[in-house]
């Protein structure tokens, strides 16, 4: 019996146990683990909230989760309630499947004003997150501004755009619905140190920013290249520009109230400021051979808000080696140590979509089953279950993820298909109210 053990219940950590349920069959034992009581990572808490089509990928580790030689063992914080060292004398090996849910840090001065936001922390907050969903920003002030121009950021700028009833399906969590509601943002300008040639953003996120009821994108015509040079792109790329010729040529074609400015060349300088951020100083700049060079041409936008979405670093755990200048598990092509790995963005940093990890937990699989010819046979999960025993932990089930899910069911509001829980605490009560 080959006994394995994952950190991490997203989507790195459960295409690994698919793979391996695909591999050793009834051969193997699995272990998902997991700091929080519910499971999914960024399905949960880092997909847009009115992006559900996307988290229905979830029934597909739903069905993972649900055979029997899976186990989810929530409410575990490796590192803390047990060490990996521990859990690599139980387990023959150990995945580390933990993301890359810090954010990488803004090096301008300024940055720690109040106001201002890393991403993870942002969506975190609307997604209800429990480290983030008390986080309570200020939407007092007209202008917000978002530095980066991938994905992310667009989806922080259409959620700060939308009106109340375009959640309606969504599972933003509702303090964050009242606090959007009352918002004065009327202007949300997007920052990008190079061109549109450039950008990170896909034709999907860019052409919901055109359907918005109350807001409008906008772009400066004299910052998009000869269109003749659209060709060389490679085709997603080339419908994501052809969107922002037609945002350009569209400017001012709407009385919408709310703003949404490309402003592209445009490298934040510094956040100005006492003991809140008042105005971002950005400086124009240019291309050379394919870098964002500075022209000294500074300007300053006022603001009251400001939100960096220029990346994530995957989180240090006691015991393994971390790469500082790549922000993820040191690591050779998923191998860490002897019986020690790592998968998804814990191993190559926040890069590709969802479906990315597939390939990525079936490779490390294969590792895996090469490294484990002719080994000694190991405790596994009745291991653990004794230290859970000796430490008094309180390890929640998928049985008892399905309560806390069906109690934030009961809870959603019309038109939502749940009211996430944003304590720890709310969520282990829901588990013993229902048992």
């Amino acid at each position: 019996m080959r006994h394995i053990a994952i950190i991490g219940s997203g989507p790195a950590g459960y295409y690994t146990a698919e793979a391996a349920l695909k591999h050793w069959g009834d051969a193997v034992r699995i272990d998902v683990f997991d700091r929080l009581p519910v499971p999914y990572g960024l399905i949960r808490a880092g997909v847009a909230p009115d992006h559900q089509t996307i988290k229905h990928v979830a029934s597909r580790y739903e069905k993972t989760a649900m055979t029997g030689n899976v186990r989810f063992v929530g409410h575990i914080d490796v590192g803390k309630d047990v060490t990996v060292a521990e859990l690599q004398e139980l387990y023959h090996a150990v995945v580390l499947a933990t993301g890359a849910p810090h954010d990488r840090p803004l090096t301008i001065p300024g940055s720690d004003l109040a106001g201002v936001y890393g991403s993870a922390q942002f969506v975190g907050w609307y997604n209800g997150h429990p480290q983030f969903a008390g986080l309570k920003p200020d939407l007092s002030s007209k202008t917000a501004v978002l530095i980066g121009n991938g994905n992310v950021a667009l989806d922080i700028a259409r959620i700060l755009a939308k009106t109340r009833e375009e959640f309606t399906g969504s599972d933003i969590i509702a303090s964050a619905l009242d606090q959007l509601a009352s918002s004065a943002l009327d202007r949300i300008v997007l920052l990008g140190r190079r061109g549109p040639h450039q950008i990170a953003m896909t034709p999907k996120e860019l052409g919901e920013l055109g359907r918005l009821e109350r807001a409008v994108p906008i772009v400066t015509p004299a910052d998009l290249p000869p269109q003749e040079e659209d060709d060389a792109l490679e085709p997603g790329q080339r419908k994501s520009v052809a969107l922002l010729r037609e945002f350009a040529s569209a400017r001012n074609d709407s009385n919408k109230p709310v703003k949404i400015e490309f402003n592209f060349f445009s490298a934040p300088v510094q956040l100005i400021g006492d003991d809140r951020v008042e105005a971002v100083e950005v400086e124009r700049t240019r291309l050379d051979g394919g870098r964002a060079v500075g022209t000294g041409e500074v300007t300053s936008i006022p603001c009251g808000l400001v939100v960096s979405a220029i990346g994530y670093r995957s989180m240090r755990i006691a015991g393994v080696p971390f790469d500082d200048r790549l922000g993820r598990i040191a690591n050779e092509d998923g191998r860490v140590a002897p019986g020690l790995y790592c998968v998804g963005w814990a191993r190559r940093g926040p890069t590709g979509t969802i479906g990315t990890n597939k390939p990525d937990g079936f490779g490390i699989v294969k590792q895996i089953a090469a490294d484990l010819d002719n080994v000694a046979a190991k405790e596994g999960r009745e291991g653990f279950d004794r230290l859970v025993a000796e430490r008094a932990l309180n390890i929640v089930t998928f049985k008892d993820w399905k309560r806390i899910e069906e109690a934030e069911k009961t809870a959603a509001r019309s038109g939502s298909p749940r009211e996430k829980f944003t304590d720890v605490d709310d969520m282990i009560r829901a588990v013993q109210a229902q048992k």
